[in-house]
């Protein structure tokens, strides 16, 4: 029997779609399970909150897999919806299975994110550090406070390291313990204290490089808007040239060891080598970690005359007065205002 023309067109479009089928099931087979052995070993970084998506893409990037898309596909097909942090060792090449397999196996070195903010003390910063797996926030702060562990900047004369760690967010391994963190904390502040010039001179009011980075952690406590560091900075070193006490009321909580919304009066008697209000000049160390901002304002202070400021709002923005007339009108206008 012969088939009309009709008839051929069907079973030519069977055929094509049978050879079609053919090729893409071959070709699925190879981006699954690339023919040969696998390849070179290499390790492969998955950042902390990286995605399942943005680890197929740095798999086939890395040449490990052959097709982020189809990889993805597959997780979805196994249920895999989440890897671990860490660096892992792979290989080029692999099998989707075997690259599957090795990511839910768990890195060879693990990743936990630290972000310490500006302005943490070495206790708030331990209360950090203790929030990581198999750290202890207690042996965190002995360490940090013993002197065994030291910044280029920090004078023989003082063992803590309160304001000599940088604030910034990290990468620690799980093979990084207490010590091996804070030496990684200390060279990032020694490097930055180095990149915004605190070794040279010369430095605002006559301050050697330790002096200055406890005025900065003054400007990092006092400052939350990034224009007024500069002028907090300039109040500082005004008050220091004249001989005039610092009276900030961030120190006063130091001393007190803990926060409050108000500094009241009678905080301002607590009898401490940081209360600013009863000393002269700075307190003995630190007494917060001071970012970059803070460091290079108070490198280079605003060149202005201002001896006061007041918070003028509950954004933490200060207004600025170079007289004790000028300072009681601004703090009226505040309470008016019931800034806080």
């Amino acid at each position: 029997m012969r088939l009309r023309p009709r008839g051929k067109v069907v079973l030519a479009l069977a055929g094509l779609a049978g050879v079609v089928a053919l090729v893409g099931g071959v070709w699925l087979a190879r981006q699954l399970d690339p023919p040969g052995p696998a390849g070179a070993k290499l390790r492969i970084a998955v950042q902390p909150g990286t995605s399942v998506a943005g680890i197929a893409d740095i798999l086939e990037r890395e040449g490990v897999l052959t097709s982020s898309r189809v990889f993805r596909l597959y997780l979805k097909v196994k249920g895999a919806e989440s890897f671990q942090a860490g660096e892992y060792e792979l290989r080029r090449r692999m099998a989707m299975g075997a690259a599957l397999t090795a990511l839910q196996d768990g890195p060879e070195v693990a990743f936990s994110k630290l972000i310490i903010p500006e302005g943490l003390t070495l206790t708030e910063m331990a209360e950090v550090i203790g929030r990581l797996p198999g750290r202890s926030g207690e042996r965190f702060l002995e360490l940090a406070r013993s002197g065994t562990i030291r910044s280029r900047w920090q004078p023989s004369s003082v063992a803590t390291l309160e304001g000599l760690l940088f604030p910034d967010t990290y990468l620690v391994t799980d093979k990084e313990d207490e010590a091996a963190i804070i030496r990684r904390l200390v060279d990032r502040f020694d490097a930055v204290a180095g990149e915004v010039g605190l070794g040279e001179g010369p430095r605002p009011a006559g301050l050697d490089p330790y002096q200055t980075i406890v005025a900065a952690s003054l400007v990092e406590t006092e400052g939350k808007v990034a224009d007024d560091r500069p002028l907090i900075a300039s109040v500082i070193e005004n008050r220091l040239e004249r001989g005039m006490k610092l009276q900030i009321d961030a120190t006063v909580l130091y001393a007190l060891g803990r926060h409050k919304s108000r500094v009241l009066f009678k905080d301002l008697e607590v009898d401490s080598p940081y209360n600013t209000y009863k000393i002269d000049g700075l307190p003995p160390t630190p007494i917060g970690a001071p970012g970059r901002a803070s460091l290079e304002a108070m490198l280079h202070p605003a060149d202005e005359d201002y001896i006061y400021y007041v918070l003028i709002d509950d954004n933490g923005r200060h207004a600025f007065a170079e007289t004790a007339a000028e300072f009681e009108r601004l703090k009226a206008e505040s309470r008016a205002k019931g800034v806080r």
